[in-house]
């Protein structure tokens, strides 16, 4: 049977889609062709929206998964029980807030911990900012980040076109995903730069047969040809994965946990403890930083938060 190589494009559950992977006329490898309906025997070959495979055709429009290449970097959210991957071979996370409803500020600390995690770019968007009632509580709980070099931009999706069409440049040939709550707005970021992606999600919510439970796919859309290319002529993609409350990291060891903080780095090995966890040990360096107000409270609350919880494994 034939075997070639694709781009998984949408997911849902251990349901996916692909399609074929071949140069376009930038000589660029990108997702081309029908979709095609992809199975996995078991728990062999858990794909991620993202995924670079070998498959072979079963049928005229199915195909089984022979290999999954390996990937740069893997977004997943994760317990003690379970783990659900979210993306793979991403660029930037594109954390998306609003002002109401109210946003977790763990749910961003955690976006964050995973973007530095996977060494991949965070990009933190204020959605809804023509709502001014909680616009200055909710730059308020961003600030620390900003002022720790992420970027920030705050934007209307619905009432100020100007302030979505200037994120195009930080989009272009980049692979982006969407992570945030229920609500935020992430449907009207997608369809703001993605004119067509109503229409591209009916038709994978009919191929992937997941009835009324759309926002529960995760998909991938490549951005238009009008301004979505960088300078070497690749072309962006956005991966609009559905919404959630909260981002587990269990699979963190203490070590990668560490050096996710990136205020932390600095300071790690400047402790009196070798394996200081920066909880109540003597002559802590982080928590002296704290002290003199050069790392925010609320980052450190985090680290110990996810440090306690079982986030940090026993590897070191």
């Amino acid at each position: 049977m034939e075997q070639f190589h694709a781009l998984l494009i949408a997911s849902y559950g251990r349901h996916y889609l692909a399609q074929r992977l071949s140069a376009d006329a930038f000589g660029k490898e990108a997702p081309d062709g029908p979709l095609i309906q992809v199975s996995t025997p078991a728990k062999k070959h858990i794909g991620a929206v993202g995924d670079r495979m070998l498959l072979e055709m079963t049928s005229a429009d199915q195909a089984r998964i022979i290999q999954i290449e390996p990937r740069e970097n893997l977004l997943h959210r994760s317990d003690a029980f379970k783990s659900k991957l979210i993306a793979s071979n991403v660029d930037q996370i594109l954390v998306v807030l609003a002002t109401q409803p109210a946003f977790s500020p763990d749910l961003l600390g955690r976006a964050v911990v995973a973007a530095e995690a996977n060494q991949i770019g965070l990009h933190i968007l204020l959605n809804k900012c023509d709502l001014k009632d909680n616009l200055e509580h909710a730059r308020e709980i961003i600030s620390p980040y900003a002022r720790m070099g992420y970027q920030v931009s705050e934007v209307s999706a619905k009432f100020d076109p100007t302030s979505i069409n200037s994120l195009r440049t930080s989009l272009q040939g980049k692979v982006s995903v969407f992570v945030g709550q229920s609500g935020m707005g992430k449907s009207s970021l997608l369809n703001a730069w993605i004119p067509n992606a109503a229409a591209l999600t009916q038709e994978y919510s009919v191929r992937l047969d997941t009835g009324k439970h759309t926002t529960t796919a995760c998909r991938y859309f490549e951005l238009p040809e009008a301004w979505g290319r960088d300078e070497t002529g690749k072309l962006g993609a956005l991966i609009d994965s559905p919404g959630f409350q909260e981002f587990g990291l269990a699979h963190m060891s203490v070590s990668e946990l560490q050096h996710a903080f990136r205020e932390f780095k600095d300071l790690l090995g400047k402790c009196r403890f070798h394996n200081c966890a920066h909880l109540s040990e003597p002559d802590c360096a982080v928590r002296e930083a704290v002290d003199r107000n050069e790392i925010a409270p609320e980052r450190l609350a985090l680290f110990r938060q996810l440090h306690n919880s079982g986030c940090a494994n026993s590897g070191n």
